[in-house]
């Protein structure tokens, strides 16, 4: 399961950004998780509930926003958003296409208590 890993990284990046604003808590973590990027919401909530505990996020809620894949079609310059998921371009049929969004894991803001 990497969403543990997944997790460690992010409660790292929230531990630093905490100290450079001197915050005494963390009390909401807003995230923006790609629907294909491969994490499973439940398990990385599970692994965070678990992994929080005696960090300076322990009271934290975890707030997790989906984002939708985009494509990129190379044929005809249009982009995207998948409804559902196919990498052909549904303006010209192309297979030329690249996805610019969606398959992404983003720390968006966190709420301090400061």
């Amino acid at each position: 399961m990497h969403e543990f890993s997944v997790v460690q990284a992010l409660l790292m990046q929230v531990e630093d950004v905490a100290k450079e604003h001197n915050a005494n808590s963390v009390e909401k973590i807003y995230i923006v998780i790609g629907e294909v990027s491969g994490v499973e919401p439940h398990l990385l909530k599970m692994a965070f509930d678990t992994f929080k505990e005696n960090t300076i996020a322990s009271k934290a809620h975890l707030v997790i926003e989906f984002q939708k894949p985009h494509i990129y079609c190379m044929e005809c310059k249009k982009e995207f958003s998948l409804e559902r998921y196919s990498m052909r371009c549904p303006s010209c049929g192309s297979f030329k296409v690249k996805l610019t969004k969606g398959d992404e894991l983003i720390l968006k803001t966190l709420e301090l208590d400061t």
